[in-house]
């Protein structure tokens, strides 16, 4: 072929990206001529698996070597997979274990070394049933002052909590499973909560109910609930019970079994004399929620593990803060389990190179945020800083850091603006002027250390006259160092420290309230204490963003669900109704001026939202 031939273009292609964003079936038949031929096999393959994939933690135990009965493929992490999934491995009589992490056990036993080291104190959280007794634990878990601990952190959950006022063990075991999507989407959650306030108060649909479920007043709560329920009220054996609820747990296929059982439960409640809206109510509780339930055991392990996070919350707050951060698994982002440390008494610190370590580090009340948290910093970068400290004591300029830890500039930058050397006593831009003079990337580093380290102590003032180096002559750092030319007047602004921490850190250390252009007119002074004082008012209330839910109503409809910092740091929770959702959407992170009615239900406050509008920040004012 010559150089100089043309190439034909290549064939047009069908427009497979229209094909997947249009949802109208009208529409998407007439985008392409071989559209219809393509929707139509793209629906038999619908639901098929397309590769392997493996679980987390699941384990398959035989007593022969696997490959008697399955092909095996190594995965690229270096280990193999069968071609089983877990029903079929159960079917053919294969024992399977699903191993997991658990981020809630390293919180406590990090929390527990953390205390050890900050305050020389042995705790022990092991002894469960002081634990459960203790009075300081229990009121936060009535309040639901709970951010941070496992599983209990969620705003939902502590709406939960505080609704039922649950400060013992037995009910927050309840509690722990009542959350479940599945009992709350049957309605059951909240007549759980109208049965707790009012045992006397209702009448339950059946003796059955009375007898084995008298201790969640007559709501089924646990996977165990469903069998009982199928077995004693429905007749069905025990053997068929646990089939049933493992089919609707979705630890076995939905197969024709299911439809068999089903008919047999219909058909004992007929036997039995029970009226069809009887025996369709208590089936719709069973088929709503049991996908999404816990067994008892399960909720009962969890609440132990919620109780001991409550007791280090509750004893050691800022110790146990450091342990949730710097495990990286929470409801929350990072940003807010700062602000609970600083709730909780604890000054907070950007990353320092004499005090920080890779993780957030706390010394008495003094917590200096982790390098890992600084965007753009090196791991590698990061554990040399620390080994050079350890090893030759605190930097004591910047002259000292540059001599002691080889360097990226970028990486040094990073240091500089974050406020690392702060500790100099000088602006980050007085250091980023003097990096300039006693920074040279091309210099070769010395691991031994130096004689007279006390040379290096020298901190420039700010706008001292000095002769100009010569550059041309190899100087030490100590006297290149004292020839730094002058800086010019160079000063931060009020908020230049809090717009670097929210581009490195992802957030301000300050409130971000403080961040506001002008927040005069568009506040009632109201926060979350007095919401009391307001109840059934339209309110207007400045709200930090912290998370939103969304969900489906029954007819489609999407409304959310938010939580929010009011002004003194606490958290309040938002309803937004699809129809003013639709008109007042969320838009990003930020400050925003929430129009609401403060409602009550069982205790629990929160605010009904018909308008929404995030506030604009101060404008940086180092880029006008």
């Amino acid at each position: 072929m010559h150089f100089n031939q043309r190439i034909s273009p290549e064939p047009e292609k069908p427009d497979l990206e229209a094909l997947n964003r249009e949802r109208r079936a009208e529409i998407r038949a007439r985008l392409h001529p071989m559209a219809r031929t393509i929707l139509r096999y793209a629906a038999m393959l619908q639901d098929f698996p397309n590769h392997l994939s493996i679980h987390a933690g699941g384990v398959l135990i035989s007593e022969r070597p696997l490959t008697c009965f399955t092909a095996l493929e190594m995965m690229p992490k270096g280990f193999p997979v069968t071609h089983f999934d877990m029903h079929h491995a159960e079917d053919w009589g294969f024992h399977k274990f699903d191993i997991l992490s658990q981020r809630g056990l390293g919180h406590i036993k990090d929390a527990v070394d953390i205390i050890r080291e900050n305050q020389g104190r042995a705790v022990d959280v092991d002894d469960v049933g002081r634990i459960k007794k203790d009075e300081r634990v229990r009121e936060l878990l009535r309040s639901g002052h709970c951010t941070g601990c496992f599983y209990i952190e969620s705003p939902a959950m502590r709406g939960l909590l505080q609704k039922l006022r649950c400060d013992t063990y037995i009910h927050l075991v309840a509690a722990s499973s009542i959350i479940r999507p599945g009992v709350a989407r049957s309605g059951m959650m909240r007549e759980y909560i109208r049965r707790f306030h009012d045992p006397e108060g209702f009448e339950y649909p059946h003796p059955v109910f009375r007898e084995h479920l008298g201790e969640t007043f007559g709501v089924m709560v646990y996977q165990e609930d469903v069998m009982k329920i199928v077995h004693h009220f429905a007749g069905l054996d025990l053997g068929e019970s646990d089939v049933l609820r493992r089919i609707m747990t979705g630890k076995k296929f939905k197969d024709d079994t299911f439809e068999r059982l089903r008919e047999k439960y219909l058909e004992n409640c007929r036997n039995r004399g029970y009226s069809d809206a009887l025996t369709e109510n208590i089936w719709r509780q069973i088929e709503s929620f049991s996908g999404y339930s816990f067994c008892k055991a399960h909720s009962a392990s969890f609440a132990v593990e919620s109780f001991q996070s409550l007791y280090l919350k509750a004893y050691f707050p800022l110790e146990f803060m450091v342990a949730v951060i710097n495990n990286f698994g929470g409801f929350y982002q990072t940003e807010y389990y700062v602000h609970e440390a600083r709730m909780a008494g604890a000054n907070i610190h950007p990353p320092c190179i004499n005090h920080s370590r890779y993780l957030t580090a706390i010394e008495d009340r003094e917590v200096y945020l982790g390098f890992i948290h600084l965007t753009g910093m090196e791991r590698q970068t990061a554990h040399r800083i620390i080994a050079r400290r350890t090893g030759g004591g605190p930097f004591r300029s910047l002259a000292d850091f540059v001599r002691r830890v080889p360097i990226a500039q970028e990486q040094l930058e990073l240091l500089i603006r974050i406020g690392a050397f702060r500790f100099t006593g000088r602006s980050k831009y007085e250091l980023m002027w003097e990096k300039n003079a006693v920074f040279n990337p091309k210099e070769g580093y010395e691991a031994t250390p130096d004689l007279f380290p006390e040379a290096y102590d020298y901190i420039l003032p700010p706008n001292t006259a000095q002769p100009q180096p010569d550059m041309e002559q190899n100087q030490p750092d100590a006297e290149q160092h004292q020839n730094t030319p002058p800086s010019p007047s160079l000063h931060e602004g009020p908020h230049d420290q809090a717009f670097d921490e929210i581009e490195l850190l992802g957030f301000p250390l300050c409130s971000p309230f403080d961040l506001l252009a002008d927040d005069s007119a568009y506040c009632d002074d109201v926060v979350k204490a007095r919401f009391h004082r307001h109840l059934g008012k339209v309110v207007h209330i400045l709200g930090y963003y912290v998370c939103r839910k969304e969900v489906r109503t029954v007819n489609g409809q999407l409304m959310a669900f938010g939580t929010w910092l009011d002004r003194d740091g606490h958290f309040f929770d938002t309803v937004h109704f699809p129809n003013f959702l639709s008109r007042h959407p969320f838009s990003g992170k930020g400050v925003y001026c929430i129009e609401g009615k403060i409602t009550e239900e069982f205790g629990f406050f929160s605010l009904e939202v018909i308008g929404l509008k995030r506030l604009p920040f101060r404008k940086d004012e180092r880029f006008e």
